[in-house]
């Protein structure tokens, strides 16, 4: 999965929640990834139920 691949301070969204905008990886550890997102705050996410969309392009 997708999820493994992330790191600290990389780019994403959460494809449920799009009104949390855009988040930042504070840490992925065993599977549970902390993000920091611009309207939701600090949010861990289980990554074996949540696929983030890592985000390379933020002029979108």
């Amino acid at each position: 999965m997708m999820n493994a691949l992330l790191e600290p301070g990389m780019l994403v969204r959460h494809p449920g929640q799009p009104e949390w905008g855009l988040g930042q990886v504070q840490s992925n550890i065993g599977g549970r990834i902390t993000v920091n997102f611009e309207h939701a705050g600090k949010v861990v996410i289980d990554g074996r139920n949540v696929g983030l969309l890592p985000v390379f392009d933020t002029s979108a």
